[in-house]
């Protein structure tokens, strides 16, 4: 059974949420991909929101641009928590979606990450699931263990190289 509920109200947020998920995979938590837009299909929305805790989910990552009414919605309606990735847009650049989820009346709260921050919504969920799991509490500072380690390696290789070499194989990776 699917603990995360992953769902964008676009296929163009599928970057952003694929990020989420790879994430969960790595964690080694279920989750339930979707796309649902709240404003086209208003029926199937509140069908999806209204059964996701039956379904057994434990958290909803609900990902959504410009007027971004997806994660205000789903904790509207689903009773557990809910975290919303505002997704960057052309024309406000993201802060009209950030804003938007952000704002949320008194009584219906969804936790926020940054723009486009499907990971680090990944992340939080899990953190709310490891809260009544001690192995995926496990896994996370493993995870943060392993972050660290990243960081202590490109600290490594900038003193072994000098910034100007480090800076020019940065520019040839991308």
């Amino acid at each position: 059974m699917a603990k995360v509920g992953i769902v964008m109200g676009s296929d163009s947020d599928m970057p952003i949420m694929a990020k989420a998920a790879d994430v969960l995979e790595e964690l080694g938590i279920s989750y339930e991909m979707t796309i649902i837009s709240a404003h086209r299909e208003p029926d199937v929305f509140f069908e999806y929101a209204k059964g996701a805790e039956e379904k057994g989910f434990k958290v909803l990552i609900a990902g959504a641009g410009m007027a971004a009414h997806l994660p205000g919605m789903c904790a509207a309606i689903f009773p557990l928590p809910v975290i919303g990735i505002p997704m960057h847009t052309t024309s406000l650049g993201g802060r009209d979606s950030l804003y938007s989820i952000v704002q949320m009346p008194s009584g219906i709260p969804v936790a926020t990450v940054a723009i486009n921050g499907g990971a680090n919504a990944a992340l939080l969920a899990a953190k709310i699931l490891a809260t009544s799991d001690e192995a995926l509490l496990e896994k996370l500072k493993k995870y943060g263990e392993n972050l660290k380690k990243q960081v202590q390696a490109k600290d490594t290789k900038l003193q072994e190289q000098g910034y100007r070499a480090y800076l020019d194989e940065m520019k040839k990776q991308g």
